[in-house]
């Protein structure tokens, strides 16, 4: 990509794939079929159709670089630039594409293994953005929630009213995030801790119940149930 053109960029993506499939049972879910397409191409195609994003950079494991390189060429995506190699930790593969990235106003952390993202709930993500520089796709929990020790004794039981279930896409500012992983401390399960590790605000929309993430063969089976009756 130009560079001339890189300097024109508002809204990049990076789509998360670098993780190890320990709950799949020897299945690989990122490249697993999934209504007849591998998992992660669901997720590619929706924000290649985003006529809001610019650019699109895939962070994958060794193991899948190839392949995954394979899938971009076989599929001509237009937005994809980059595919590049994820680290040990989510928070390193995120990193790497942020680098990867770079010259962006807007970026969208996804995970690759979230297929059923939709253009709904991208465009309310970036409106929702747009009010503290950080938004994360959620859900209101429908389950009581309880705290427990180590002793699986239960501390206390949060207000349900107060909980979300957090997904992605999770979208940030670019200048913003990038800051919050320069100073990030410890291990996080998602970017927007990092933002509040630095004292930012982050925004919280509706997302989806569809959007629901593939860490089982169970998911992988109910995504494809939501995908037909998506098609009816």
């Amino acid at each position: 990509m130009e560079t001339g053109k890189l300097s024109r960029i508002k809204v990049g993506v990076i789509i998360v794939a670098a993780g190890d499939s320990l709950r799949m049972q020897g299945v690989d879910k990122i490249l697993v079929p999934l209504a007849g397409k591998p998992v992660l191409t669901w997720s590619i195609e929706a924000f290649e159709k985003n006529p809001g994003v610019d650019r699109i950079i895939l962070v994958n494991s060794e193991r899948h670089l190839e392949a995954v390189k394979c899938l971009t060429v076989t599929h001509k995506w237009s937005k994809v630039s980059d595919v590049c190699l994820g680290g040990k930790r989510r928070q390193d593969s995120v990193a790497a594409g942020l680098k990867m990235l770079g010259n962006c106003e807007w970026v969208i952390i996804h995970d690759g293994a979230r297929p059923l993202v939709s253009q709904d709930i991208i465009e309310r993500g970036l409106q929702a953005a747009r009010e503290t520089g950080a938004a994360v796709a959620a859900v209101p929990v429908t389950d009581t929630i309880k705290a427990a020790g180590k002793d699986q004794i239960v501390i206390e039981t949060p207000p349900r009213a107060r909980l979300w279930a957090v997904q992605t896409p999770q979208i940030f500012r670019f200048s913003l995030i990038e800051e919050a992983y320069q100073q990030a401390t410890g291990d996080v399960t998602d970017d927007a801790t990092l933002i509040e590790q630095i004292g930012g605000k982050v925004k919280v929309y509706m997302g989806s119940y569809d959007n629901i993430k593939i860490t089982t063969p169970h998911d992988l089976a109910v995504a494809e149930l939501l995908i037909k009756n998506h098609e009816h």
